[in-house]
């Protein structure tokens, strides 16, 4: 049975907010395309949904090169704008990441009074100045830039915004929808396409007085004042004037025809912003010998442990494919703790005197990071857990999935789950990470990882990657001139990097089993993964 990976610690913000579960996403994965949909991805407000996982965003230059496609949704409340919203998601269908963010959740903070007038049905909440339109428009800003940011929770019952919020990062596809979507300026220039939903108003009228009974625990005649008095005036004054603004008006029902357009575009335009990454990360090293012959023992920001008869021995023991299991895992742990021992002295420190058990002072140092945690790169990232809570067991450790593609062989983000200190951009800026996977081969695993830590707020220089190996001709020269800070830590450098083909499993986009190019490590020590686990 495989190892339980330990996952980030600490707080419940976007704990079940971002990713669908792995069991869930592994068996849609195992099903053909007419068995999977009735294993559902529901589509709530504020929910990100997977598809095949989320590809290369950035070139090799470390640089976003494509930000997420926004999609804006207005119309009347209870027109069908989360409706449409969810048929845009379903006919889009096997597409990397989809986000549909809700104008509900950036309500602004009510006072007491506003509270109480809201339990009266006497608080005006369908006026755009109750909705904070400047943190709105500054998360979609940072989820259309590819960055995380930390989404505002409104509760309904309660008439407040919460002290919690949910946690919202990767989205390839974002739908804003709400009924001010398309009223604020800073709004509409986040969006690349703009659609109005366009409803009858004694049917959003009905639907509304359904709504609100079911899902917020109205009243009928609270319902009907505050709709009379509020929600009315404002469609007229505030919300239908917003279809000027539209790229496409689409009926509140019977709009299939609509949603096939939404759709047929949406698919268009992430096709022209697709990027085909790998390859590139490994033919900069593997055509341009003036890279490669630059000795990788000059950088002072990667670090390769000294050669010893002792450290030899272990690679020995792990390159050998006669090497039963028990003697990979041990020895595999053992090169594990001498890294991250090895990478500790690139965290801050600071003078610290202490006085010793015979009453004499001692002058040494004490470890001063605020923040501290690993990250691992599943599945055989996690094959330095072991090690690296040997030498720090009080820190917490979030994880990557970052698998290659079956066709083209790009790295796609599955899934992750950060540490709390990541997960909020104030902290992310004081916080280090320790980076775990086994090599770095191509580098395409190793620099996607780094750049979600980026887009996360953790500075460059705050990030250690240690790993077993790494290829000279690899993409490790790419990966230094793209993050020249980032220190790397590795047991030993591989100086070939030989091309292979892998053939292709038949499948959904793979009806001929197509193979693919794959570069391999040599000598290196082969799927240490399964080797570990298996």
């Amino acid at each position: 049975m495989p190892r339980t990976v330990q996952s980030a610690e600490g707080g419940s913000e976007g704990d079940t907010f971002l990713w669908p579960s792995m069991s869930q996403l592994l068996l849609r994965e195992e099903l053909d395309e007419s068995q999977r949909a009735s294993v559902p991805l529901k589509a709530q407000k504020n929910t990100l949904l997977i598809s095949h996982g989320r590809p290369p965003w950035y070139g090799p230059d470390g640089k976003c090169i494509s930000d997420a496609f926004v999609i804006g949704v207005g119309g009347g409340s209870a027109s069908g704008k989360t409706h449409v919203a969810r048929q845009i998601v379903k006919a889009l269908g096997s597409i990397p990441t989809v986000l549909i963010l809700s104008q509900d959740s950036f309500y602004k903070y009510h006072s007491p009074e506003e509270i109480e007038l809201a339990f009266e049905s006497k608080f005006d909440f369908d006026h755009p100045d109750a909705i904070d339109m400047p943190m709105f428009a500054s998360c979609l800003a940072d989820l259309k830039a590819c960055r995380q940011t930390n989404i505002p929770v409104y509760s309904f019952a309660e008439h407040q915004r919460l002290q919690e919020t949910k946690y919202a990062y990767g989205a390839t596809v974002i739908i804003a929808e709400g009924i001010m979507a398309l009223h604020d300026p800073a709004l509409r220039s986040l969006y690349d396409l703009k659609v109005f939903v366009q409803c009858d108003s004694d049917l959003m009228l009905a639907r509304r007085i359904t709504r609100d009974v079911k899902e917020r625990g109205r009243s009928l005649e609270g319902i009907l004042e505050q709709y009379l008095r509020y929600v009315k005036p404002s469609y007229d004054n505030f919300v239908r004037p917003t279809a000027a603004f539209a790229d496409i008006i689409v009926p509140g029902q019977n709009n299939s025809v609509a949603i096939e357009l939404i759709s047929t575009h949406t698919r268009r335009q992430l096709q022209e912003r697709s990027n085909s990454f790998r390859p590139k990360m490994v033919t900069s090293s593997l055509h341009a010998p003036s890279l490669v012959n630059e000795p990788l023992e000059n950088d002072p920001n990667l670090m390769i442990l000294p050669s010893t008869p002792q450290l030899e021995g272990i690679f020995t023991i792990l390159r050998s494919k006669d090497t039963n299991n028990q003697d990979f895992i041990f020895f595999t742990d053992r090169l594990s703790t001498l890294l991250v021992e090895h990478a500790l002295q690139f965290l801050p420190y600071a003078p610290l005197t202490v006085t010793t058990p015979l009453g004499v002072e001692s002058h040494g140092k004490k470890l001063i990071s605020k923040y501290l945690c690993g990250v691992s790169i599943l599945r055989s990232g996690s094959a330095l857990e072991r090690g690296f809570r040997r030498v720090i067991n009080n820190v917490p450790v979030g994880t990557l999935l970052i698998q290659s593609n079956s066709m083209d062989g790009e790295p796609l983000l599955l899934h992750l789950k950060l540490p709390v200190s990541v997960r909020h951009r104030s902290s992310a800026e004081e916080t280090w990470v320790i980076l775990l996977d086994a090599q770095i081969g191509t580098g395409a695993a190793a620099f996607m990882s780094i750049r979600i830590l980026l887009e996360h707020g953790v500075k460059q220089d705050h990030i250690i990657f240690v790993t077993f190996l790494v290829a000279r001709t690899g993409g490790i020269t790419t990966l230094r001139r793209a993050f020249p800070h980032v220190k790397i830590v590795c047991g030993t450098v591989d100086n070939e990097m030989r091309e292979g083909w892998l053939e292709g499993d038949r499948g959904e986009g793979n009806e001929d089993g197509v193979g693919r190019k794959i570069w391999v490590m040599n000598p290196g020590m082969g799927q240490i993964g399964d080797r570990y686990y298996l």
